[in-house]
């Protein structure tokens, strides 16, 4: 879908804000809207006074879908709460209800609007890629948009699979798998070549006609040809023993064996599916776990499991079809998705799908014979996923219960956020925020804070104290400015201090300043000796004191706070790695990649080219007169 092809229209008016949702205020609100709405298919986000989405909707008709949320006799108790708290209408008009349908589960990976059924997918999966930019292709793994020419197979499950699918096909096809820079940058033959793993083309070990037939039968055999593959190798093989070319016979039999290798992982029958999904929804205590199988050429890719988050009523249908919008909104489907159950507007999903993968999408329900056994087998996972889920959620809920005792909080903590700095000598100084809930820890509300040696709560020279100030002020004080009545579920119950007095004093000060005193703050630091087990927790106004080693809150909290120190000391070294590889040459403006490679091979280093007159380098390919004049400038008025 072109985005050119959608007109916005925004109709709100100007925000106020209230401490409770007021039905008919939000009912008023959406009836004066009604008349000015377009009698077109399109999508409509409703957002409260806060500017916070609430829900985003697709409509073949959206005067007519608006409407009905002014029919309280016909609302849930979940969408009159909705409807209460919206006092902003967004509408994005389409061409057809397909484009609104697309455009739905686009804005719903964006804004995550709490009264929409969510798919927490923070799940990258790996495919195998056979480059088409380079006369010798590789063969490598692939994460992220599929944006460089060649051919991608997958999506595989897990990376593990991966690997050992590729370590195979580098048995069997010897495909090179090196990058460009290394590949150009070869005058001999490595060790993937003297190991029978490549044929080394770096060095022209290998003409290019041979090396694409290696590369075509590594094609062929992922596309689902593996059987005429393997009689082919086979053939090669017995004409080398024919000729007691026994040599040439054991490399054979070697690729022979690494094919196996990738085809004994099969665990169920797929002959006959081809490409396909199976996706099969589970649904027990008000939760859901949605099972997906990887086939591609009737091999099994791996599986996931997924739990949407969604209201306990919401129907099985309209969970499905939630699910399958957002899952697909970044990927391409297959051509066939087998479902347990229909999902709701099942032909206007896959006419959606089919445009996505320009081809046609078929979505079915097994009902017999070998797709209904892998439907089956698809439930069992997806039954047992969702048993697992629950017992470590109610394990968690246990874990926050003691909390709870332990630190004489008035009920289990729904929010825990964790507070942790790291630098060396106050150099790349980061401070980390870690969330944890009900569910475990919970990574999309991770939060990175670069310190700030300027303004309010400056942390200079390694000071954790202000530090730990500038990382609370800059949260809390934000969340205020976006939510002064603290409507939403992003405010936390109990904040976790890695530290001791002094980081506990210095988080009070900041939060007595907000006016938030009603969140629990407790520090952890290590005990005598900083044995772990032995932590001291602080809390102000109370002596610190410790639990039993083997108490299973103890264990939590350190867990708690190790991941915290894992994040922080992570993201302090990425942002350490980061600068330790800038060069002078990234913030000339003008100046990108390739000429900047350019001027690095022309001088050797960026020192040389900050030494350079206008007319060296000018001499440079790629580089003009005008580009030349504004590096030498820029390195002799910036001071840089």
């Amino acid at each position: 879908m072109k985005k050119d092809s959608l007109a916005d229209a925004v109709l709100d008016e100007k925000p106020e804000m209230t401490a409770e949702p007021d039905f008919a205020k939000g009912l008023a609100f959406l009836k004066s809207k009604i008349k000015t709405l377009p009698h077109q298919p399109g999508v409509y986000r409703m957002f409260d006074a806060a500017d916070n989405c609430l829900y985003v909707g697709k409509a073949r008709h959206l005067a007519r879908r608006v409407t009905s949320y002014t029919q309280p006799n016909r609302l849930s108790n979940r969408l009159m709460q909705m409807v209460a708290l919206t006092r902003k209408l967004e509408i994005a008009v389409t061409n057809s209800e397909v484009e609104a349908l697309l455009l739905e589960s686009n804005l719903i990976k964006q804004y995550r609007p709490r009264f929409n059924i969510l798919l927490k997918d923070d799940k990258s999966f790996a495919y195998i890629l056979i480059t088409g930019d380079h006369d010798y292709p590789q063969m490598t793994k692939h994460r992220g948009a599929q944006k460089r020419k060649g051919q991608y197979f997958g999506p595989f499950a897990s990376a593990g699979a991966v690997n050992r699918t590729l370590s195979s096909l580098s048995r069997a096809f010897l495909l090179r798998n090196c990058s460009d820079s290394y590949y150009d940058a070869r005058s001999r033959p490595c060790l993937q070549y003297q190991i029978k793993r490549c044929t080394a083309p770096c060095v022209g070990m290998v003409s290019v006609a041979d090396y694409d037939q290696q590369v075509a039968a590594a094609q062929k055999f992922l596309s689902g040809q593996s059987a005429a593959i393997q009689r082919e190798y086979a053939k090669a093989m017995q004409e080398a023993s024919d000729e007691l070319d026994f040599e040439t016979a054991a490399i054979w039999r070697n690729r022979i064996r690494a094919l196996t290798a990738i085809q004994a992982n099969q665990d169920i029958n797929t002959d006959g599916l081809g490409d396909a999904d199976i996706i099969a929804l589970h649904r027990s205590g008000g939760q859901s776990c949605v099972q997906i199988f990887f086939i591609r050429s009737d091999t099994n890719f791996g599986n996931a499991a997924y739990f949407p988050k969604h209201e306990t009523e919401a129907e099985t249908a309209d969970v499905l079809a939630a699910f399958i919008g957002q899952f697909y909104d970044e990927r391409i489907p297959p051509a066939k998705i087998l479902v347990s159950a229909q999902p709701a507007q099942t032909a206007l999903l896959a006419d959606a799908l089919s445009r996505i993968a320009e081809r046609k999408i078929e979505i079915s329900t097994p009902q017999r014979g070998t797709r209904r056994q892998l439907m089956a087998n698809a439930m069992k996972n997806a039954e047992e996923a969702l048993a697992r889920h629950q017992a470590d959620s109610a394990s968690q809920i246990r874990l926050l219960g003691q909390l709870a005792e332990t630190f004489s909080l008035e009920a289990p903590p729904e929010r825990i956020e964790i507070y942790d700095n790291s630098h060396i000598q106050g150099a790349h100084a980061i401070g980390a925020m870690v969330v944890a809930g009900r569910e475990g820890f919970i990574k999309s509300a991770y939060r990175k804070f670069n310190m700030k040696s300027e303004g309010k709560y400056a942390a200079s020279d390694g000071d954790d104290f202000a530090m730990m100030r500038q990382m609370i002020f800059r949260r809390f004080e934000r969340a205020l400015k976006e939510d002064p009545d603290r409507q939403l579920t992003s405010w936390p119950d109990l904040l976790l201090i890695d530290g001791g007095r002094g980081q506990l004093n210095a988080v009070h000060e900041v939060m007595d300043e907000l006016g938030l005193d009603d969140i629990a703050i407790v520090a952890i630091s290590k005990g005598p000796n900083r044995n772990a087990g032995k932590e001291q927790f602080h809390i102000r106004g109370q002596d610190s004191f410790t639990l039993p080693m083997d108490s299973p809150a103890m264990h939590f909290l350190q867990r708690l706070r190790d991941e915290s120190h894992r994040f922080a000391i992570g993201t302090h070294r990425a942002k350490r790695t980061k600068q330790a590889l800038s060069s002078p040459l990234d913030n000339v403006p003008g100046i990108g990649a390739r000429r900047k490679k350019a001027l690095l091979t022309h001088f050797g280093s960026a020192r040389a080219v900050s030494r350079a007159g206008v007319r060296d380098l000018a001499a440079v390919e790629g580089i003009s007169e005008a580009i030349a004049r504004r590096i030498y400038d820029w390195f002799h008025q910036a001071g840089a």
